[in-house]
């Protein structure tokens, strides 16, 4: 993931440097804002990059759990800069509408914005795939906030076609104004996902209803599961329950079983952490699910 948080950080380079060329050849308050976004774009990919390289690094005596969670420290501190992204556009926004500024080569600012807003695109996609692939809250953070820039670019180019078809000025600084509602509307998506991640989110349901099949197809001998728990921190997932086993069995059989829904989970469940506790029959829970 190094590799693809050091890419990001050179597209966002590429990008904000783009969408300055076409502020600069027009003017135009609205593409300011997206170029302002932009730079928010470039912070947030070094942050990501701190994240994803402390997330990475194995458990120790301090955090015996690992680093998992500071990729969503990441995507909190993207979210604060989106909102302060917003902040300087909404001033440049009132700026350009209390005295409305004439276009220059706004057919060459559009056309450059152009070509920024399809790298994004393209670059979006592939974070948000990678970030579903890998469990990564950081690269999902800053995909989702990409295509928000997206979005918002495509409304800019438009909005700005618009006003140079009809002369309309006030509509640049009208248009900087929804860029900077979108991005903060995209910003607390993004900090609310990364906090419920820091309160251990548990999984999805339709995941959970995977993690019971396969325990429940792999638990022969023992009698009742329950207390099943799961959390997910970054690309890290926990699994956790209790399994009834008869009296009778040995302390080997019982763990023959455990390796075998461990493999199980392990195997359809990328970077699972599971742990299994042991009980004898008596320990058996009405709301429990019997394997036999």
């Amino acid at each position: 993931m190094n590799r693809i948080a050091m890419a990001s950080i050179a597209i966002a380079f590429a990008v904000m440097g783009i969408k300055y060329v076409a502020y600069a050849v027009t003017g135009s308050a609205a593409l300011l804002s997206d170029a302002l976004e932009s730079v928010v774009n470039v912070v947030a990919a070094f942050v990501a990059l701190w994240a994803i390289r402390v997330a990475q690094k194995p458990a120790d005596k301090d955090h015996p759990f690992g680093h998992h969670k500071a990729e969503y420290f990441s995507a909190v501190v993207e979210g604060v800069l989106i909102v302060v992204a917003a902040l300087l556009i909404f001033r440049e926004a009132w700026l350009a509408y209390e005295v409305p500024r004439a276009l220059e080569e706004p057919g060459l600012g559009i056309a450059v914005n152009s070509i920024a807003t399809l790298i994004n695109l393209l670059w979006a996609l592939f974070l948000i795939r990678q970030s579903r692939m890998r469990r990564s809250p950081a690269l999902g953070a800053d995909g989702r906030h990409l295509m928000s820039d997206v979005v918002t670019s495509v409304g800019v180019i438009a909005g700005l076609g618009i006003a140079t078809a009809t002369g309309w000025l006030v509509l640049d600084p009208i248009m900087a104004a929804l860029v900077a509602a979108n991005i903060l509307r995209e910003g607390f998506h993004v900090v609310t996902a990364s906090l419920s991640g820091l309160m251990d989110r548990a999984m999805e349901p339709a995941e959970e209803a995977r993690v019971r099949q396969l325990i429940s197809e792999h638990a022969d001998g023992a009698l009742e599961v329950h207390d099943l728990k799961t959390r997910i921190a970054g690309p890290a997932l926990f699994i956790e329950f209790h399994m009834v086993v008869p009296e009778a069995m040995t302390v080997g059989a019982a763990h023959d079983i455990c390796d075998r829904i461990e493999a199980a989970l392990t195997a359809d469940f990328d970077h699972a952490t599971v742990q299994i506790h042991v009980e004898p029959e008596g320990e058996i829970q009405e709301t429990g699910v019997r394997v036999v």
